[in-house]
C-alpha cells in the first residue's frame, strides 16, 4: 500500500467526523422534538401521548404514529401569544445585531490596525468576560442598573439626571444587557477577516484617487462581508432565543419566544406546544442560515 493511501484512509475518517456529529447531537435530538410536538398534552410522565414502545411491535409502533397530529402547530398560528412571542423576539433579535454591528466593527478594525505585538492583548480584552459565569455577568448589571445602582450614582454625580432613573424592568436594560455579553462573538469573527486583509490595496485605492472613506466603503467593507455575516448569525441565532437576560433585566409586559417556551415546558408542562414552537423557532432560523451560504459561495466563486 503507498503511502498515499496510508495517509488518505484517516483523512476519509475525518471528512465523516462532522456529518456523524451532526446527526448524533441535532438529528436524532430533533427528531424526538419533531416527535412530541406532534403528540397530544397528557396528565402523564412523561406529559404527552402517543409515546412510542418498539417493544410491543409494528402494529403498536403504528397505531402511535396515526394518531401524531399538527394541532399544536395550528395553535401557534391561531395565539396571539405566540405569534407575538416570535414578532419580538424577531425584533429584539435584529435591532441588537445591529447594535452589535454597530460597536463591534470600530473595534474590530481597530484591533486589526494594531501593531502586531499589541493584537494579542486586545484579543485576549475581548475574551476575558467570558472568564466569568454568564449567569453572574447578568446579575452584575442588575447590582448596576437598580435604584441606587452605580449607573445612577454616575449620573447622579455628574448632573445628568435630577433624579435616579429607572432602568431594570425596561427594554433598554434588556439590549444593554444583551449588547454586553454577546459583543465578542462580534468582534472576534469581524477582527478575523479584518486582520487578514492587505494593507496594499488600501495603498492602491489611495493612489487611485479614492478618500479614506471611499476606500473603506469600496475595500474594507466589502472584503470584511464574510465576517459581517458570520458575526451576525453567531448573534442573531441565540439571541432570538435568549431567555435569561430577557427574563432577568426586561419587563414582563411581552415575552420572547425563549421566555414562551420555559413557561409551556416547566410552568404549563405542555410539552407538545413548547416542542412545536422550538420546532417552529429551527423553521424560522432556516432561511437566514440558506442566505448566509448563498452569499458564501458567491463570495468563494468571485474570488476564483
Amino acid at each position: 500500500m503507498s503511502t498515499r493511501r496510508i495517509f488518505a484512509q484517516p483523512a476519509r475518517y475525518a471528512a465523516i467526523a462532522p456529518y456523524l456529529w451532526m446527526v448524533l447531537f441535532f438529528l436524532v435530538p430533533f427528531g424526538f422534538v419533531l416527535k412530541i410536538s406532534l403528540s397530544q398534552t397528557a396528565i402523564a410522565q412523561p406529559p404527552y401521548v402517543p409515546v412510542f414502545d418498539f417493544s410491543e411491535g409494528w402494529i403498536a409502533i403504528k397505531a402511535a404514529f396515526a394518531q401524531l397530529s399538527f394541532d399544536n402547530f395550528r395553535l401557534l398560528i391561531s395565539d396571539s401569544l405566540y405569534i407575538s412571542s416570535y414578532l419580538r423576539s424577531v425584533v429584539v433579535a435584529v435591532t441588537s445585531t445591529l447594535i452589535l454591528l454597530l460597536i463591534g466593527y470600530p473595534i474590530a478594525y481597530g484591533m486589526a490596525r494594531l501593531p502586531q505585538r499589541w493584537q494579542p492583548i486586545a484579543m485576549m480584552l475581548v475574551i476575558v468576560p467570558f472568564w466569568t459565569s454568564f449567569l453572574i455577568r447578568i446579575y452584575a448589571w442588575i447590582n448596576i442598573l437598580q435604584h441606587d445602582g452605580l449607573l445612577n450614582k454616575i449620573l447622579l454625580a455628574l448632573h445628568l439626571v435630577s433624579s435616579p432613573v429607572v432602568w431594570l424592568s425596561t427594554d433598554s436594560a434588556m439590549y444593554l444587557g444583551i449588547v454586553y455579553s454577546y459583543l465578542p462573538f462580534m468582534i472576534l469573527p469581524l477582527y478575523a477577516t479584518l486582520s487578514k486583509m492587505d494593507p496594499s490595496l488600501l495603498e492602491a485605492a489611495s493612489d487611485l484617487g479614492s478618500s479614506p472613506l471611499q476606500a473603506f466603503w469600496l475595500v474594507t467593507f466589502p472584503l470584511s462581508l464574510p465576517g459581517v455575516g458570520a458575526g451576525a448569525l453567531l448573534c442573531f441565532i441565540p439571541i432570538i432565543g435568549e431567555f435569561v437576560i430577557p427574563d432577568l433585566l426586561a419587563g414582563s409586559g411581552s415575552m420572547m419566544i425563549g421566555q414562551t417556551l420555559w413557561l409551556e415546558f416547566f410552568t404549563n408542562k405542555d410539552w407538545p406546544v413548547a416542542a412545536a414552537a422550538a420546532v417552529a423557532l429551527l423553521v424560522l432560523l432556516v432561511p437566514p442560515l440558506l442566505l448566509y451560504d448563498r452569499l458564501q459561495r458567491r463570495t468563494l466563486e468571485g474570488a476564483k
